[in-house]
């Protein structure tokens, strides 16, 4: 058996949890947490920035000893830095979107523009498409070197890489590499085939100039474990998933899996991994079923995360997997004003003020907190006209 190196990033609590009906408690999140660093993986993400009972996790599982471990998954805003730092973390990963698709629906200039709203990268001109790339080089590299600046260790999660214009992800990785720990290339819906995952990976490493490069995989074609050992074949330095495999849609791609994989497949064993602590991991999961969504399933096209529907409401493929067929709409801890008013504008066609978006949000997340679960269109319009929410 030959040890090889891979840094190994869980994503379990963090990126786990936004599958639509699974909510993990802060004693279960505790429990899970502490079977997770017993494997031995690298790090460990959560997101302070959910609500205040996750930043209250955060800071309590740093205090248990398990700081150096955890990673504090960070919008792009120094505001949110700070709230991570403060929470005791010693890592951060800041994330933002690297394909065009997604960086014209964010970008702050053309998204407040009357002429765009009803634009998306597909019809835009091309010096418009290199404008708003600038703009996100520049702002990524201001928080970047803020980050430096406070002494934090920073992983860089380009979402949706995987549709990213190849020469632009190249500039990415070169200019944001020297303030990384590790660029994290996500895959964020399932677009990658085996093929093309190594070729893509290879020629990355090709044409970057030596910066670590880590791969985040989802499942939604059920093909997130293959890819992801595809990118190791490749030479990706590091691997980033979810026990169990879960997450939203179809999930992520299952660590026990790949690590177990790659020593049945090739004889690779990852240095400092506890392979019989995977498995209290599993066997835990199993219990509390925590399991992801089929590939192709009704509950695979599930859809909770605010910044995704967001999106969703201008461009149908920024987050939907496939073409057939809309995403169905539900509402939780991870839900966002934008829940609502996709429901009410796209769906029903009957538009709400910005205002009670804003506080039938405040008021489902804390509903989904105290009950522990998520809600469908049609138990939300039952509260609504209950004046429950």
């Amino acid at each position: 058996m030959e040890t090889i190196a891979l840094t190994i990033s869980d994503e379990t609590l963090r990126d786990g949890e936004q599958q639509v009906g699974l909510y993990l408690d802060p004693a279960t999140k505790q429990a899970l947490a502490h079977l997770i660093a017993a494997t031995g993986v690298h790090q460990i993400a959560l997101m302070p920035a959910v609500h205040e009972m996750e930043a209250q996790l955060v800071k309590q599982l740093a205090v248990q000893g398990l700081g150096l471990k955890l990673a504090a998954s960070t919008m792009m805003s120094q505001a949110y830095i700070d709230q991570s730092q403060d929470c005791g973390v010693s890592q951060i990963i800041l994330f933002h979107a690297v394909s065009d698709r997604l960086m014209f629906l964010r970008d702050p200039e053309l998204s407040a523009h009357p002429a765009y709203r009803e634009k998306t990268a597909d019809n835009v001109s091309a010096a418009d498409i290199q404008a708003v790339r600038q703009r996100m080089l520049a702002a990524v590299l201001t928080h970047l070197r803020y980050a430096a600046e406070r002494g934090l260790k920073v992983w860089f999660a380009a979402e949706d890489a995987s549709r990213a214009d190849f020469g632009f992800l190249v500039d990415c990785v070169n200019t944001f590499g020297p303030y990384l720990e590790q660029f994290l290339l996500c895959d964020t819906v399932g677009a990658l085939m085996p093929e093309k995952a190594y070729i893509w990976i290879h020629d990355l490493l090709a044409c970057t100039d030596g910066t670590a490069l880590s791969v985040h995989f989802h499942n939604d074609r059920g093909l997130a474990l293959e890819n992801t050992i595809q990118a190791v074949l490749a030479g990706a330095s590091g691997i980033s998933g979810t026990f169990n495999g879960i997450g939203e849609r179809s999930g992520n791609a299952p660590l026990e899996q790949v690590l177990n994989g790659l020593r049945l497949r090739f004889g690779w064993q990852v240095e400092g991994i506890d392979y019989k602590a995977l498995d209290e991991v599993t066997r835990y999961m199993d219990q509390h079923s925590f399991r992801p969504n089929p590939p192709y399933s009704a509950q695979s096209r599930w859809c909770e995360t605010g910044i995704h529907l967001s999106s969703m409401r201008r461009d149908r493929n920024s987050y939907a997997p496939f073409a057939d067929g809309p995403p169905e709409v539900w509402f939780g801890k991870f839900s966002g004003a934008s829940n609502f008013q996709y429901l009410f504008e796209q769906q029903l066609k009957r538009p709400l003020s910005r205002d009670r978006y804003e506080q039938l949000r405040v008021a489902v997340k804390q509903l989904a907190i105290q009950e522990q679960r998520s809600f469908s269109v049609s138990e939300i319009l039952a509260l609504i006209e209950q004046g429950l929410i």
